[in-house]
């Protein structure tokens, strides 16, 4: 059916016909409550506002979690803990560092921690799925995105997820975290089976942080997961119409403004506070951190 308002088709919704989906990742979700401002940037305006360079964490993050990936397309002769030293160097990206004397040794760094992770994982265990991209729809938000790994250990569904920030992670990182309930919800519902645990696989310590949710705790996260994608579709709804006019996008100013990819067209985030180096966020960890020793084969 099809209505005219203002001289301009519109089109109506059918009585009883369900409500339009709206489809987004678990990161878009996130986006619009960190900063509607933010959001509205990195997913509405068009054309979208010119980013800042990668930063140096960034780039490190990738390289640790492509030469995991990569580890299980290897031959099993060749997926040894010391391979992961190889498919680091060929998977490093040598950008946002201050120099390439710090990209040089943060690339030392990731070859240690992955080697000395790859020490830990079984090759003959290879797990259900790498990078694999998961979806589901409740009610009227359809969530898709991609897990770092899937593993099957005794008939049990886990939802593995790679960390290499410099900093520790906590018991709460995975109890709270939204992404992490969302992938388990996806592989639930896809693979038909229960998919209750989650961990948090720290590269750089070692360290997991694993978290058992309930069916219950489940439920309770997507329905967070979908009042916030109400906000969003309606924010969205308005910006179709009013465009940058429209009062739904307010930024939230804080300390996260001084690294944000896109305060270059935020008058209030550049008041936050001068912006961050593309390598700030190694800067401390370069002067604490003293390398695992680790034994490889």
């Amino acid at each position: 059916m099809t209505e005219v308002t203002a001289g301009r088709p519109v089109q109506s919704e059918f009585a009883g016909m369900p409500p339009k989906l709206y489809a987004a990742s678990p990161s878009r979700l996130l986006a619009h409550v960190d900063c509607p401002r933010r959001y509205r940037m990195q997913y509405l305006d068009k054309p979208r506002p010119e980013q800042r360079p990668q930063r140096a964490h960034t780039s490190f993050g990738l390289a640790v979690h492509n030469a995991l990936r990569d580890w299980w397309d290897l031959p099993r002769d060749r997926r040894t803990a010391s391979a992961g030293r190889e498919l680091v160097r060929t998977s490093w990206i040598d950008v946002g560092f201050r120099d390439p004397e710090q990209s040089m040794v943060w690339r030392k760094r990731a070859q240690e921690h992955v080697v000395a992770y790859l020490g830990g994982v079984d090759p003959d265990d290879p797990p259900r799925g790498i990078e694999r991209t998961v979806s589901f729809i409740s009610g009227a938000l359809r969530v898709t995105g991609r897990i770092d790994r899937l593993d099957d250990r005794d008939g049990e569904l886990v939802v593995v997820d790679y960390k290499t920030s410099q900093k520790p992670l906590s018991d709460d990182d995975a109890r709270t975290s939204l992404p992490m309930a969302l992938y388990a919800a996806a592989v639930w519902k896809m693979f038909r089976r229960p998919c209750l645990r989650v961990e948090l696989h720290h590269v750089p310590s070692g360290e997991v942080i694993s978290h058992t949710h309930t069916p219950e705790s489940l439920t309770r996260k997507v329905d967070e997961a979908k009042s916030i994608a109400r906000d969003a579709q309606r924010a969205d709804a308005d910006f179709a119409e009013r465009g940058i006019e429209s009062t739904l996008f307010p930024p939230v100013v804080g300390p996260i403004c001084t690294w944000c990819d896109y305060r270059a067209h935020c008058p209030e985030g550049q008041a936050a506070g001068p912006e961050k180096s593309g390598w700030a966020a190694l800067e401390a960890a370069e002067a604490a951190q003293v390398p695992r020793v680790v034994e490889v084969d």
